[in-house]
């Protein structure tokens, strides 16, 4: 018998769900989970995700060759030394160190979900390791979106499209909001950049001057590795 999968629209949402003993997968594509995903890749020993800027000012005096990142609406906040952005965190910069980080949609789903199997980090840059994950292990499977500040948006739902649609053949689908996710992939014709320009976190973003997050958030299997909650902290899989 296959399992479920599902698709969460928001955080608001996700008390209409069972995430017990379930692989929850987080998706913040602009840019949270596409930042964790570079960074572990890149060789950071962990990052520990936390929902205050000013926990995350305390974890960071606390723990050794850590740096503390994390924006709010777009922005490095005050208080911070880096922002959520990956293009901040190449490997010869981050590899070895722990990075605190905070942001407004990502880390505030995470600390919300209880009881899963597996906490995952997916985003476009490890699509295929999400997929992979998801099919070998044996477990029903919710798809998180992030969205903004509680309101769908298109491009975490574009992603559990994708996702979805590559799994159709090994989950049951009986949720409308994953068939919904699959029809705005089919739509895409795998042009996410293109087909997300018009999208109010695209438009937020490029105002800031951040094309160039946006467009490397929208490229597929950069970052290969599955980036998973152990305890307070997430590690490379």
């Amino acid at each position: 018998m296959k399992h479920k999968l599902e698709v969460c629209l928001s955080p608001a949402l996700l008390h209409l769900y069972d995430t017990n003993n379930c692989n929850v997968v987080i998706i913040d594509i602009f840019r949270a989970t596409s930042t964790i995903t570079a960074a572990l890749h890149n060789g950071a020993a962990c990052v520990i995700p936390v929902a205050s800027v000013e926990e995350c000012i305390v974890i960071g005096n606390q723990t050794p060759n850590s740096i503390t990142a994390g924006e709010r609406d777009g922005k490095v906040a005050t208080g911070l030394a880096y922002g959520n952005s990956p293009f901040e965190y190449p490997a010869d910069f981050i590899n070895g160190k722990t990075l605190v980080l905070t942001t407004t949609n990502g880390t505030k789903l995470l600390h919300m979900v209880k009881g899963a199997s597996n906490i995952i980090i997916g985003s476009f840059l490890n699509l295929d390791a999400v997929i992979d994950f998801l099919k070998k292990d044996d477990k029903p499977a919710i798809l998180g979106c992030a969205a903004w500040k509680d309101r769908f948006n298109l491009e975490d739902t574009l992603f559990a499209g994708a996702v979805a649609s590559a799994l159709q053949q090994d989950f049951n689908i009986n949720c409308d909001s994953a068939r919904a996710a699959i029809h705005l992939h089919e739509a895409s014709k795998g042009e996410y950049l293109a087909f997300l320009k018009n999208s109010s976190h695209y438009n937020r973003l490029s105002g800031y001057g951040l094309i160039k997050d946006l467009e490397y958030c929208t490229s597929t299997n950069l970052h290969p590795i599955v980036p998973i909650l152990k305890g307070d902290k997430l590690v490379a899989l």
